[in-house]
């Protein structure tokens, strides 16, 4: 099987880095719009001019006031025709990739099998380590959540034998 070439477009690193407001980690102001600015040129979608002139919007609370985050920022989505058709792209490109795999399988079944034993031989050193990692770290948590349990039950202890070893005082103005 030839592996077709907007799958192999796709593993090439391009170097551009956006750096305006992103909708599924793509710049919406350099891709999002201009893509589906063509795609209404040619007919494809129909999204309304008003969703491409203001893709962002200014997010309102249920009671209708305008909704602010924690940090005193007001709070923008972006146009709901927009994220609509981003979720569908993101739907359809999953399965898009779903589906080429798929195919692979099914055409190259030992080569597949071959290079998923290759990945898990690969990655056991790395899963090893880490494991072997992890349970020293949990090992030391513990050793230090039992020192410190174990410091205050004797600051404890030794704060009742003092309560105990301190003679009560006579009450003010009682003599004998």
């Amino acid at each position: 099987m030839e592996t077709p070439q907007y799958i192999k477009s796709l593993l090439i690193p391009n170097g551009k880095k956006p750096a305006g407001r992103r909708v599924w980690s793509i710049d919406l102001e350099t891709v999002w719009l201009p893509f589906f600015t063509s795609t209404n040129v040619m007919g494809e979608t129909a999204i309304a001019p008003d969703a491409l002139g203001a893709p962002l919007r200014l997010a309102y609370n249920p009671d209708g006031s305008v909704k602010f985050s924690r940090t005193g920022r007001p709070v923008t989505k972006v146009a709901k025709e927009l994220a609509d058709n981003v979720k569908m792209i993101r739907e359809n490109f999953t399965a898009t990739l779903q589906s080429y795999a798929n195919s692979v399988i099914t055409e190259n079944p030992d080569g597949y099998k071959a290079e998923v034993e290759k990945a898990r031989q690969a990655g056991e050193p790395i899963v090893s380590r880490d494991r072997q990692n992890l349970e020293q770290a949990i090992a030391k948590l513990r050793e230090q959540e039992l020192a410190e349990a174990m410091a205050q039950a004797e600051a404890k202890s030794k704060g009742k034998a003092k309560a105990k070893a301190e003679p009560e005082a006579e009450p003010v103005g009682v003599t004998s």
